[in-house]
């Protein structure tokens, strides 16, 4: 049986369990149905048994039912204002790509820290621009818009297919497996850089009642996102032997070399996307300035992609139509809005209190350590499953956990939150690895042994990181 299959059968299995079974000591009826229910769903999300935003449906369903809530009050659980800047930043990102501005923002880059050196730096300077695209940009669209400049490079400096065989290499291999990297890890950098960061926000603010807004989470992400991405090149440089194998870099440089005019609707979105970035950077000093709760991350999204759809290009539309607008991820979306709901039935019912009762015995270990367990588990964890689902899945066992030990939450929860896209071993565990995969340009046994190596420095860089910082604000 596949995967799938045994998804398909294991979660409503878990359910029928709960339901014809006592729940153990200290849950109430409602609590063991929650659970069977988290369990449905885990098991359907990890194994994609039934699209994603399917298996979001059943809370709407299974939550009235348990008499843990109506379904008016259920409804109104798959909403939080982080969805708001979930689709504007989505809505900046597909501006971004129709007007061409992510390829100039590229090669801006590449030319800047590419001017020279060998192939690892030029290795290095693909990474350093795949990961701020994807800040801003979805891990796997940044990773579609990289790695045909990345092959036009490997062409223009003589890596060329013999055969049937593309080279695998050196630069060849390195190349395609430091973007899909980078992807993932620039993605860390910004709330709207991964609907996985979206999600876990909007977790951690409806069980742990934890606000975390952009400018804070890119006060811990931006300098994990540029202490990871040196360190990821340094693995895949290491593990590809990248200097042990000659290239032309020169070559490659011209071939990826354009000199093209600015056009009317880069010129007049870059205006939109800088105000929209520092409307954001500076919302903590200009909330208290407005009526309260006013003046939020979503907000300012929201104008964003108003001013999108307002604005005009320069060549006769808008800088954003509603055909385009409709590529926005809603499904994530959908799915986002089960895991809030999912969430509100386990503190309705009170499955979340108790899982931090039973997860007490934990307040006996230093918190550093439980930090650094937790972080851990989450990465096996995405190594296996979607990070969307991961995050949806271990999130609100996190959140119960910061409320049991009464812990900062900052301490505990950002960095799960962090790992739940730190997955980088096999080739189906993100988009971006599955793209690099593609190309036919990675072995195996090399991805699997610099994305363990770089699972383990990981674990370790997201949680010093978190609490250095935190120490030091």
């Amino acid at each position: 049986m596949t995967p799938r299959g045994i998804g398909l059968a294991l979660g409503p299995l878990a359910f029928a369990l709960t339901a014809l079974t006592a729940p153990p000591a200290g849950m109430g009826d409602g609590a063991w149905l929650v659970a069977g229910l988290t369990a449905w769903m885990a098991a359907w999300w990890m194994t994609e048994a039934m699209p994603l935003a399917v298996t979001a449906m059943l809370p709407f369903v299974i939550l009235p039912l348990a008499g843990v809530s109506d379904a008016e009050t259920t409804a109104g659980t798959y909403y939080s204002p982080i969805l708001f800047l979930l689709l504007g930043g989505a809505f900046i990102a597909l501006a971004i790509e129709r007007t061409g501005l992510h390829r100039r923002l590229s090669l801006a880059i590449l030319r800047a820290v590419g001017a020279g050196g060998g192939p690892v730096r030029l290795l290095i300077a693909f990474m350093l621009s795949t990961a701020l695209l994807s800040m801003f940009i979805s891990n796997t669209s940044t990773a579609l818009i990289m790695m045909p400049m990345a092959l036009a490079v490997l062409e223009g400096g003589g890596s060329v297919i013999e055969g049937d065989t593309p080279p695998q290499d050196g630069i060849a291999g390195a190349l395609p497996m430091g973007i899909a990297f980078a992807a993932s890890i620039g993605g860390l950098g910004t709330i709207v850089g991964s609907p996985t960061n979206a999600i876990a926000v909007g977790l951690l603010d409806k069980l742990a009642g934890v606000r975390i807004t952009f400018a804070e989470w890119s006060l811990y992400g931006i300098p994990l996102v540029l202490l990871s991405v040196p360190l990821a090149a340094f693995i895949v440089a290491r593990v590809q032997r990248v200097a042990a194998h000659p290239f032309d870099v020169a070559a490659a440089r011209a071939a990826i070399d354009g000199n093209a005019v600015w056009t009317n609707p880069e010129k007049r979105l870059v205006p939109v996307a800088l105000v929209t970035f520092i409307a954001w950077v500076t919302q903590p000093l200009v909330a208290p300035l407005l009526p309260p709760g006013s003046w939020t991350d979503g907000t300012i999204a929201v104008i964003a992609a108003l001013a999108l759809f307002l604005l005009p290009d320069g060549t006769g539309r808008p800088l954003l139509v509603w055909r385009e607008a409709e590529r926005a991820p809603w499904s994530v979306i959908f799915m986002f809005g089960g895991g809030l709901a999912l969430a509100g039935g386990m503190s309705a019912s009170g499955l979340a209190k108790w899982i931090g009762t039973a997860l007490l015995p934990l307040e006996a270990w230093p918190l550093l350590l439980v930090a650094l367990a937790v972080t851990v588990l989450v990465i096996v964890i995405t190594e296996f499953a979607s990070n969307v689902a991961t995050a949806t899945g271990i999130i609100p066992v996190v959140a119960s956990l910061v409320v049991a030990l009464g812990a900062d939450p900052v301490l505990l929860a950002l960095p799960a939150a962090l790992a739940s896209s730190w997955g980088f071993m096999l080739p189906a565990g993100t988009g971006p690895n599955a793209i690099a995969w593609a190309t036919g340009r990675i072995r195996i046994g090399a991805m699997v042994t610099a994305g363990a190596l770089l699972d383990v420095a990981g674990a370790v860089l997201i949680v010093g990181v978190v609490w250095l910082i935190a120490t030091l604000v």
